[in-house]
């Protein structure tokens, strides 16, 4: 089983984002204010790169190079992503104009901006750079002045915009503009205010004063490094929640309105060195959580030490009708816990599944101690079905048939054979089993399982394989006769070994593998025991009742 249509964080594989939020520069929807989406403000430093050109004038159709590098006093300052575009001098803000060709296609590629193909370069991926050329040619009807600009993202948090490079003036034209020496665009803010956390959280009022999500149940943030948790108090107007948890990178908790993780209210504590940013955000579909351009958190605080991660703030119950990604705080929601790793504050892929309360719960109702699982009750069914199918049922039914035929050769049961009637029934509830057991992540994820590697594949492999048997056994003669079976236990065995690997299942590691492993040892030499006394035992009485001259 895998994980589609709703996550709280976290996200598939969550990449770098630059430019318009990717590490693959593929920015295009960022090419109007050429500013990534990246929640902070562009950088008030002066930008350690520049932009110089091969030319300062130039005609219709010439080719000018353009060269984005690190200015030289910098030191060994590179960057990661980059966004260059051609402007009209007198109007900065407009359209770009003319189009690229490249010189580093290894590390640069041509993006549609406007209504020009190549209007525009960025970078393909996040590794580190200082220098990257393009070549631009210059439209059939261009304006009297042109001016190169760049934005320029460092790391994540760290970037400058529209970063003002030389402006090349077209042959014999008058009055062209100076170069704007300033960006004409910002990033939205979101600020916070943050301070140190005087002491550590503790669980004391959970269930009196305050709600809380624990796991393990119980756990105490001050005593226990390894507790994950979270409460929230209602007050007057607003609500304080505490999040705690051990994590390398950041931890989060999410409302949601179901049990799977998509379209939810996401609030995060991101590590970023020796700080802890505390931002809200909001998940729509599997996309990376978008952070809140408004500052809707107040009263925010964090602490670190010994690898967990703590962040404490308020926010107001109801919010302005125009912060439509916030949910109210007087409803009644499913609670999310997760954490993972972060890398110049941009968050990956949860490591564990997340802790997802039993069931909603008004925020600002009564205080309770809420119960919660890592394990959804459906996936858990699909575990089950999956072993007592392919580990009792079919390997019951054929040893049966293999090693029972001739201890029950005239015993019948409903007008056949005893043994015969028992297979049947065991094959049949094997493929009644499987075929529920398979429908289960489906239903739970609501399509197929992206995450899950190669075990949904395989799952697949041997739904259909047990479709194929009883089609077979209708086409096979009378019971007595010899047959072919087709029994893929390799791959079989494969599906269930990555099966219990699953994050979903939260089985505990590597018991669950050597049990299983046990299990199948265990099977294997119940069948070679079986086959010993079949092949000697059996024949070998009957050879000596024969030779003695007795019979039965």
């Amino acid at each position: 089983a895998g994980l589609p249509q709703k996550t709280l964080v976290v996200v598939a594989v969550c990449l770098i984002k630059t430019a318009s939020g990717f590490a693959n520069g593929k920015v295009s929807p960022a090419c109007g204010d050429m500013t990534p989406q990246h929640g902070h403000d562009s950088s008030s430093k002066p930008a350690p790169y520049n932009i110089t050109l091969d030319k300062p004038t130039f005609r219709p159709g010439d080719h000018i190079t353009v060269t984005l590098r690190v200015v030289p006093t910098s030191g060994s300052i590179s960057f990661k992503g980059f966004l260059i575009e051609a402007r009209d001098a007198g109007n900065p803000d407009g359209p770009a104009v003319g189009s690229f060709s490249l010189l580093n296609p290894s590390e640069s590629q041509l993006l549609h901006c406007g209504h020009t193909q190549g209007s525009a370069v960025s970078h393909t991926s996040k590794s580190k750079k200082t220098e990257i050329q393009a070549v631009w040619e210059a439209p059939k009807n261009p304006p009297s002045g042109v001016q190169f600009m760049a934005t320029v993202v460092q790391k994540y948090k760290v970037y400058w915009v529209q970063i003002p490079g030389p402006v090349v003036s077209l042959n014999g034209a008058t009055g062209v503009p100076p170069p704007n020496p300033t960006p004409t665009t910002t990033t939205a803010a979101v600020t916070t205010t943050l301070s140190a956390l005087t002491r550590p959280f503790s669980s004391e009022g959970c269930g009196r004063s305050k709600s809380c999500l624990r796991d393990p149940v119980g756990c105490d943030p001050g005593r226990d490094p390894l507790c994950f948790f979270l409460s929230f108090t209602p007050e007057a107007r607003t609500v304080l929640f505490e999040l705690s948890g051990p994590a390398d990178g950041y931890l989060s908790f999410a409302l949601s309105l179901d049990k799977w993780m998509g379209n939810d209210d996401v609030y995060l504590c991101v590590r970023d060195g020796d700080s802890v940013d505390i931002n809200a955000a909001y998940v729509s579909g599997r996309a990376h959580p978008e952070l809140a351009s408004e500052n809707v958190l107040s009263d925010t605080a964090w602490q670190l030490a010994d690898g967990v991660i703590q962040c404490r703030f308020r926010r107001d119950i109801l919010l302005p009708r125009q912060i439509e990604s916030r949910f109210s705080l007087d409803q009644s929601y499913f609670l999310f816990i997760a954490h993972g790793r972060a890398e110049d504050g941009v968050i990956y892929r949860h490591d564990r599944q997340p802790l997802i309360s039993t069931h909603q719960t008004v925020i600002t109702g009564l205080p309770e101690n809420l119960a919660g699982s890592r394990s959804p009750l459906l996936i858990k069914f699909h575990g089950v079905f999956m072993l007592v199918a392919w580990m009792t049922t079919v390997t019951t039914g054929v040893i049966i048939a293999r090693y029972f035929k001739h201890d029950w050769p005239e015993t019948r049961l409903f007008g056949r054979r005893l043994w015969f009637q028992v297979h049947r029934a065991l094959m049949t509830l094997t493929v009644l089993l499987t075929c529920v057991g398979f429908s289960l992540p489906f239903i739970y994820r609501g399509g197929w399982s992206r995450h899950a590697g190669s075990h949904p594949y395989l799952g697949c492999t041997v739904m259909a394989l047990s479709f194929i048997q009883p089609i077979m056994a209708l086409l096979r003669p009378a019971t007595d006769s010899s047959r072919y079976n087709l029994n893929p236990p390799t791959v079989i065995l494969v599906a269930i070994f990555l099966g219990i690997q699953q994050q979903a299942l939260l089985l505990p590691g590597p018991w669950s593998t050597g049990v299983l492993a046990g299990c199948v040892v265990w099977g294997v030499l119940v069948d070679l025991l079986l086959e010993f006394h079949s092949k000697v035992v059996i024949v070998t009485g009957w050879f000596l009742l024969i030779y003695s001259g007795k019979s039965f």
